[in-house]
């Protein structure tokens, strides 16, 4: 199982890529996942592209030296919801095709599966997987609250960085609170699983769980709110930065990078 504390401590690590500047890995990972997107939605070198820039990708994680079991189930975690997605593709008619080709196999309900929409289907897992896997680089060689600070000085939105710095401070907060309650509900015995009681129980205890959060949750928000006004939360100082200008190395990295990018595009 892997927890907010294990992700966290391999942001810790030093190596070539945990030293580039948070701003540069955040661009990297923006521009990958838009370079992923821009792609036609079905051609015969998207899987061939999309394969080349995962390979890379999986370069600088080895570089990066981090802890593959990891990270290979951190992308687990998420890769079922891509697959549930392409798996339906190939029962569908894209809209943006024109002429279907059946596959010539009988299905009950009246279902079929046509070529254009196994090669969708196929192309949009392989896109997810890309966009996945970049996004846990990034989020496995910056710091919660570097990557906050990169957003802002890159010029996201402040309102939207200032609920992602929120978020990033009480996140291991509620995940302790979380911890918590699971202990205590398991030295009672309690086992979502157990077969001698009702489900309806069951629910009744996760609700109590979840009612629990959401309250403690209320309450610190608003202890929160008020030590910040009472800080000086509104006049214009809240925000702190980190001091880490953008190096030879920092600007190598994005034009190797994009160089890459555009070879796998025009040469592969």
């Amino acid at each position: 199982m892997v927890t907010l504390t294990d992700i966290e401590r391999e942001s810790y690590k030093n190596s070539p890529i945990h030293r580039l500047d948070p701003r540069v890995k955040l661009l990297f990972a923006l521009a990958v996942i838009l370079y992923v997107v821009s792609l036609p939605r079905i051609h015969e070198e998207n899987i061939t592209r999309l394969l080349a820039v995962e390979a890379y990708l999986l370069l600088l994680v080895l570089a990066a030296r981090l802890d593959l079991r990891y990270f290979i189930l951190r992308i687990l975690a998420i890769l079922p919801l891509g697959i549930g997605i392409a798996l339906i593709q190939p029962f569908l008619k894209p809209s943006f095709v024109e002429n279907y080709t059946l596959y010539p196999l009988d299905l009950p309900l009246g279902l079929s599966i046509t070529y254009e929409g196994i090669a969708f289907g196929t192309s949009l897992l392989v896109k997810f997987l890309v966009c996945v896997t970049s996004v846990v680089l990034l989020s496995s060689t910056t710091k919660l609250r570097d990557m906050v600070s990169a957003a802002d000085r890159i010029g996201f939105p402040r309102e939207f960085t200032l609920l992602l710095s929120m978020m990033v401070r009480y996140l291991f907060l509620f995940w302790s609170v979380l911890k918590r309650i699971k202990i205590a509900q398991q030295t009672r015995l309690f086992n979502i699983w157990n077969k001698n009681v009702t489900r309806k129980w069951i629910i009744k205890q996760i609700g109590y769980s979840i009612s629990s959060i959401f309250v403690r949750s209320y309450e610190q928000g608003e202890k929160t709110y008020i030590s910040m006004l009472c800080r000086g939360y509104g006049s214009g100082y809240e925000k702190a930065y980190y001091k880490g200008k953008i190096k030879a190395q920092d600007i190598f990295f994005l034009l190797f990078s994009a160089g890459c990018i555009v070879y796998i595009h025009y040469f592969i």
